[in-house]
């Protein structure tokens, strides 16, 4: 005589794994959407939180008359093109652009990666790289409204 095996607790096994699958999935997908939203497009505060200070700690290096300091705030470009316009290192060549070193932050715009921030007396652009914000350039003012910001230090 033949015996017949039920199958039927396979298929529940079966069934209770691919619902804990799915509940994983869901979990692991809710988990990398609330990700992408905090450190994407809709965490902004933060993002303008830390342009602000980058941009403060650049102004107050100037006003310290702390060049060497300043340079180290500024993005790799920028600081290789202000020792090659200035043909001096770069605290030297900073020190002879004579940026403004005051004025509080009056508002800051971030869009992605790029930043500007304006203050009293300058408007200051910023990028975001793995190891924060820098200054891309700084001195900048505007010439008119379809024209860009002529601005004393500048990356290439």
């Amino acid at each position: 005589m033949a015996t017949i095996r039920s199958t039927a607790p396979a298929a529940r096994a079966d069934r209770r794994v691919t619902r804990r699958r799915r509940a994983l999935t869901r979990a692991s997908l809710a988990a990398l959407l609330t990700a992408a939203v905090l450190t994407g497009c809709g965490a902004t505060a933060p993002r303008e939180d830390g342009a602000r200070r980058a941009a403060g700690r650049f102004t107050a290096a100037l006003a310290a008359r702390d060049f060497g300091a300043a340079c180290g705030l500024l993005a790799p470009e920028s600081r290789e093109q202000l020792t090659e316009d200035g043909k001096a290192p770069c605290d030297r060549a900073l020190r002879s652009l004579e940026l403004p070193s005051a004025g509080g932050a009056r508002a800051v715009e971030v869009h992605g990666r790029q930043a500007l921030l304006r203050t009293d007396d300058d408007t200051v652009f910023l990028s975001q790289f793995d190891g924060g914000w820098r200054v891309t350039a700084a001195g900048c003012v505007p010439q008119s409204d379809d024209l860009p910001y002529r601005c004393s230090l500048k990356g290439a």
